[in-house]
């Protein structure tokens, strides 16, 4: 296994617990806004492997908030991040992919059909990663490549603990709530099943389920709710201000 992402240590404690198991673990930093960083990492698996079989592109982060007080520049971030760095963490492993029929996966998220206030960035981001993935799995199907696109719902991750501006932060609260939250090791198993079974779309907590449900067949009622969402919303910042 390949482990790839900016934060160093955490991919090496990751990679130790996958050794302590009988396994075989690369530690291949990479910045996906990079696409040199990508490439060099990408050439790395395949030269300690010798081939790619099944590649994930998972890295993305959240900005919320208003779009009125959204700035230019985290709505560049927040799309180079979630939909520039899965593009072409998809374009540098399809040729490898290609010589061994392998498996492609997007991580997008039910938000790209489960549409509220003060997340359109995100929302955004994610309904582009969906609209990758079905074209993507269309692209390669001629060759044996498989593409699947992951729609998770609340899954216990540090996406919370990032701010608007991609810095991470430990102590940052996770506002989501816990009742409907899965915890990663589930999640992953049920991500992996998907990509062995080569499904074009897995939507997944049971929560997830009926939102991505309900944004496809009645976006009516998230209409209907969403602006009193919103002055909800605006009604707690006045009080915080």
């Amino acid at each position: 296994m390949a482990l790839s992402a900016r934060r160093v240590p955490e991919l090496e404690e990751v990679a130790r617990q996958i050794e302590a198991m009988g396994g075989r673990a690369l530690v291949a930093p990479c910045d996906c806004t990079d696409e040199a960083s990508i490439e060099r990492a990408v050439a790395s698996v395949v030269d300690t492997f010798g081939g790619l079989d099944v590649a994930v592109a998972n890295a993305g982060y959240s900005v919320g908030g208003p779009v009125e007080r959204v700035t230019a520049e985290q709505w560049r971030r927040q799309l180079d991040v979630n939909v520039v760095g899965v593009a072409l963490t998809a374009k540098h492993a399809i040729p490898h992919l290609r010589r061994t029929r392998g498996r492609l996966a997007l991580v997008g998220s039910v938000a790209a059909l489960a549409l509220f206030p003060g997340f359109a960035p995100y929302q955004a981001s994610k309904a582009a990663v969906l609209a990758l993935g079905r074209t993507l799995a269309m692209e390669l199907a001629a060759d044996g490549v498989s593409c699947t696109t992951l729609q998770p719902g609340f899954v216990a991750t540090d996406i919370a603990r990032v701010d608007n501006d991609g810095r991470h932060d430990p102590d940052r609260q996770d506002k989501r709530p816990a009742a409907l939250m899965w915890d990663a090791e589930r999640a992953a198993r049920t991500m992996v099943d998907a990509i062995e079974r080569r499904q074009v779309e897995a939507t997944f907590t049971g929560h997830g389920k009926i939102g991505a449900f309900l944004g496809r067949h009645a976006p009516w009622l998230f209409q209907l709710l969403g602006p009193r969402m919103a002055k909800g919303s605006a009604h707690a910042r006045d009080a915080g201000a």
